[in-house]
């Protein structure tokens, strides 16, 4: 019976260090901008073509 007093002490302590940490990262402005990241993924990346190499050319 001990046991359970123990287990369900160490879950209100770890539901508050997830609690906190929560707060944490709202006032710390963690989840202010809504809007970007569900349209970052319609943003094409710019891709850096490489340099052809000397076997690569095409030769007509």
């Amino acid at each position: 019976m001990n046991m359970i007093f123990i287990l369900i002490g160490c879950s209100v302590v770890l539901a508050m260090v997830f609690l906190a940490a929560f707060f944490w990262a709202v006032r710390s402005g963690q989840h202010d901008d809504t809007y970007t990241p569900s349209v970052r993924i319609l943003f094409d990346d710019e891709l850096l073509d490489p340099e052809p190499e000397k076997g690569d050319q095409d030769h007509f």
